[in-house]
């Protein structure tokens, strides 16, 4: 199979079991940004992270995909591309219970730094906020009915990738760096 096809040479894409649209189409940015999400999960796996994130981040990779497969097709539920829903949600809540509770509680705003890891988590937390703007956006689109189960996992994995972050510092026996308010 070859990987390309030259029928997104003029600017169009096809969707699953759907039409072709203009690739700045914000269906396209949509999944877009959960694709881009889904490469610096991988690039923060490149750093030795603490077991526990590594497990829910190759977990949470997986997921990622089938979002971004539920959102480039436009009856999901007819082609049975909905598959993230309350469990992975549920999921994601207890790794972040299970996290929290080994890191001193948090009293002031941190900055995005520490180890390699962590700083890289961060970033793709900031990535996850992305996706969820872009997602929001693109649900608000005449016409389109995006579940708000995909809108309360990538909120949720966005709360996740801060606490992993603290947690990858925490192991690395690194302390945050408070937010200093300039003077």
């Amino acid at each position: 199979m070859k990987i390309y096809t030259k029928t997104g040479d003029a600017g169009e894409t096809g969707l699953f079991a759907g039409p072709r649209v203009r690739k700045d189409d914000p269906r396209i940015e949509a999944y877009g940004a959960v694709d881009e999400l889904n490469a610096f999960l991988g690039l923060a796996r490149c750093e030795s992270l603490p077991a526990a994130v590594e497990q829910t981040l190759v977990r949470v990779q997986s997921e990622l995909f089938s979002v971004g497969a539920e959102l480039a097709t436009p009856e999901p539920e007819k082609h049975g591309t909905a598959l993230v829903g309350d469990v992975q949600i549920i999921a994601l809540e207890r790794a972040i219970d299970e996290l929290d509770a080994e890191l001193p509680p948090l009293k002031q705003f941190i900055l995005p730094a520490g180890c390699r890891g962590a700083a890289l988590l961060h970033v793709a937390r900031g990535v996850c906020r992305r996706a969820e703007r872009r997602v929001v956006r693109f649900a608000d689109s005449p016409g389109v009915n995006v579940s708000e189960r995909i809108i309360r996992y990538l909120n949720r994995l966005g709360d996740y990738l801060f606490v992993a972050a603290r947690f990858a510092n925490a192991q690395a026996d690194l302390r945050e760096t408070p937010w200093a308010k300039p003077s």
